[in-house]
């Protein structure tokens, strides 16, 4: 291989209207250009705890234990599971998505016993499902579930779940990578236990980091477990010692500058206000639906159960998925999403999430997408 054949990177500019990532903020990408510094260096530790105070207001919670993961959403997840679940736990998982069955696999991976309750792709899960997995399955030990069901666009009632898990001396595992900062998100006010999200949906910061928080009855299943967490780099017992407490131990060397960009989301979303940004997301939803109507095209989740930053649409019969998502992306410079698993080739998912969810964005995707069909 000779030296000097390959050159810079310079990619496209492109419009990202798919389930992930959203255009990032131009305040974060300038944040992300800062001068590195030390991982253990005083004026990071003191970001550091800026940023998990931010991460508080973000998922409405006052838990202590409240820091991103240094890798994406997937590692959230995984996060969560391999603290919370030992061998042998019945865990009851809610499958209404491509997530539900990712939540299934980190069970079993675990060595954890999965109780499967199952919903139709594109609606929430059923509240009376759960309770009935939770009446026949005393020995469960935790519920999880997605709140916001990427692949689908379903919304589901996680305060409502929450209460059922805690009836049944239940502990929750949560998903709200996709509602963080675009949906109502009450992690203190609904008891949610153990709660994981990603940093490249509505925060609108670059993939790559996963926010977590755990309260205090997770942690005190975390601290009281008859095994070893299976992974080292995801154990919070030792994670902690890096992001909590006033002599920071050395765990991994924490990802500077991604960091810096997820401290500018957060501080923009401070500015917005929580409940701003819950409502601008849905004003642009209510925009984008109206103009679907126009062009006779139909979202595939009930309203009541709707996620108004991911909308997933029905593909006209006769129309091709693929060539119609590659003209957007080739014409346009314009990324919506396809299908996953089942729905792979029956529907277009359209994200209205974080610095994305404008009203140019949509008009211009109305157009768009008109002129394609």
């Amino acid at each position: 291989m000779s030296a000097g054949k390959f050159q810079s990177f310079h990619p496209p500019q492109r419009t990202l209207m798919g389930p992930g990532p959203s255009d990032v903020n131009p305040r974060v990408l300038e944040a992300l250009s800062r001068p590195t510094i030390g991982h253990l260096d005083p004026m990071f530790i003191k970001m550091m705890d800026e940023l998990k105070e931010m991460l508080r207001y973000a998922f409405q919670t006052r838990n202590e234990v409240t820091i991103p993961i240094s890798a994406p959403g997937s590692a959230g997840m995984e996060t969560a599971f391999v603290n919370l679940v030992e061998p042998g736990d019945k865990v009851i998982v809610c499958c209404n998505g491509v997530f539900g069955k990712r939540m299934v696999e980190n069970v079993q991976r675990c060595g954890g016993e999965a109780i499967i309750v199952e919903d139709p792709w594109g609606r929430a899960v059923d509240p009376a499902k759960v309770e009935a997995a939770l009446k026949a399955n005393p020995q469960a030990k935790i519920l999880a579930f997605v709140h916001a069901e990427t692949s689908t666009g379903a919304l589901t009632d996680a305060a409502t779940l929450a209460a059922l898990a805690h009836q049944y001396d239940c502990l929750t595992i949560v998903d709200t990578v996709t509602s963080l900062a675009g949906v109502p998100l009450k992690v203190d006010e609904w008891q949610l236990d153990a709660v994981y999200s990603g940093t490249q949906k509505c925060l609108s910061c670059i993939p790559g980091l996963s926010p977590v928080t755990f309260n205090e009855r997770a942690m005190t299943k975390i601290k009281n477990r008859k095994t070893k967490v299976q992974s080292w780099f995801m154990d919070m017992n030792l994670m902690l010692g890096y992001w909590d407490g006033g002599k920071r131990a050395y765990h991994h060397t924490a990802p500077i500058n991604p960091l810096y960009g997820l401290h500018e989301a957060l501080v923009i979303l401070s500015e917005e206000g929580l409940e701003n940004s819950w409502a601008r997301h849905r004003t642009q939803h209510l925009a984008l639906k109206a103009g679907l109507d126009e062009l006779g095209l139909e979202l595939v989740v009930p309203e009541p159960e709707r996620l108004p930053q991911l909308n997933a649409i029905r593909i006209p019969a006769g129309v091709d998925d693929a060539p119609v998502r590659k003209k957007l992306l080739d014409v346009y410079n314009l990324e919506i999403g396809a299908g996953l698993g089942e729905s792979a080739g029956k529907l277009w998912r359209i994200g209205l999430m974080g610095y994305s969810a404008n009203s140019r964005n949509v008009l211009y995707c109305l157009s768009a997408l008109k002129t394609v069909l």
